[in-house]
């Protein structure tokens, strides 16, 4: 606990009162005393919801990606939804393969993770991907471009499959939780091929920790990255914990072997990852009380605020932690929920996956 949090913390002890964060109702963890808004459900096109990410630059738009190899686009969802619905077109079951998360950068691009290893263009003999081969794809965000297939990929990396979580880094670089390797592993796109291209061999890829995390099947593992401090969070979901990477720390290692694009690939040794929550052990929260729950399968994670928000998969839950890793509040909304996102406004959007809907949770009016 930083000393300031700790100083806030007797303080309010002492005051006979335990504030937590405002828009969980501040320590109450009464989800009756906040507004939960559904925004989308199936008849909108959500199947089997995995991932949201907010446009950076559209006020109101929200991109979730279905397992079901579709995209729906929310305009409006702060106030009067519309929805878009793209999937199910020549090379989404390629492109869009059973995505598990979505990022999206400020420069009009966005990109998807995919949790597939299977052949996704028919057997390798005929010119089909072996079982290795897949990995992020780059999208446009302009909707009279955008179609989930083939026609409108701006670009794709490989090797990666099995993905997890995606975050944003910066222009057309990502982190991804590689789960086929268990590792995490940052793909810069560089300079897209354009709607529909092939030329893959200007894309840079450097793994960090092979073999460090781990996945879990079917439960996708967010990340994101602090712009000011460079350190990315990650959910290691199958170890039950919550890691943070030095993203420039580390040093250049030897070739990753199986280089399907031709680019720059290369491991990195000896950066700086560290665990910063053991999801079988919370300890105490900000005001020193027991955490009366252990964390189970931490899948959604979104920065704000400078706090953390991660969604427990199979608890229906999701916890407020501070950046030293101390559970500063908590919400119970039950079903289970993976991907969550803020907007300007600072509601959290979220999605389960069993019921098949958008959720926002904003304080109570």
């Amino acid at each position: 606990m930083t000393r300031l949090a700790l100083v806030s913390s007797l303080l309010l002890i002492s005051a006979g009162c335990s504030k937590g964060y405002e828009l969980f109702g501040d320590g109450k963890h009464d989800l009756e005393r906040l507004d939960l808004t559904v925004i989308a459900e199936a008849e909108n096109g959500l199947s089997i919801p995995r991932d949201i990410a907010a446009h950076p630059v559209r006020e109101g738009e929200l991109w979730v990606v279905n397992r079901t190899e579709s995209v729906l686009v929310i305009q409006g969802a702060d106030d009067d939804p519309s929805f878009q619905f793209f999937g199910s077109t020549l090379g989404s079951s390629h492109f869009l393969a059973q995505p598990s998360a979505i990022a999206c950068g400020m420069n009009g691009h966005c990109a998807t993770a995919h949790e597939t290893d299977e052949l996704t263009q028919g057997p390798v003999a005929m010119g089909g991907t072996p079982e290795d081969f897949m990995g992020p794809t780059l999208w446009p965000t302009d909707l009279d471009l955008f179609d989930a297939g083939h026609s409108s990929h701006y670009d794709m990396l490989h090797n990666s499959p099995l993905g997890m979580g995606m975050a944003w880094d910066s222009g057309n670089a990502y982190w991804m939780f590689d789960g086929y390797h268990n590792s995490i592993t940052w793909y810069d796109f560089q300079h897209d091929h354009g709607p529909g291209g092939a030329d893959h061999s200007d894309g840079i890829v450097r793994r960090y920790a092979d073999g460090e995390l781990q996945r879990e099947p079917d439960v996708p593992s967010h990340m994101e990255l602090d712009q000011m401090s460079k350190l990315l969070y990650v959910n290691d979901t199958g170890n039950n914990r919550i890691l943070v990477l030095d993203t420039e720390s580390g040093t250049e290692g030897s070739n990753i072997p199986r280089n399907y694009d031709g680019g720059d690939q290369k491991f990195v040794e000896g950066a700086d990852l560290d665990e910063l929550v053991d999801g079988s052990d919370l300890g105490d929260d900000i005001f020193g009380r027991e955490v009366p729950f252990d964390l189970e399968q931490p899948s959604g994670l979104a920065l704000h605020d400078d706090h953390l928000f991660i969604s427990d998969y199979e608890e229906g839950r999701i916890v407020v932690f501070d950046l030293d890793g101390v559970v500063v509040d908590w919400i119970d909304v039950g079903g289970t929920p993976t991907g969550l996102e803020f907007d300007a406004g600072g509601n959290l959007y979220f999605v389960d996956v069993e019921d098949d809907t958008l959720l926002r949770l904003s304080p109570a009016q």
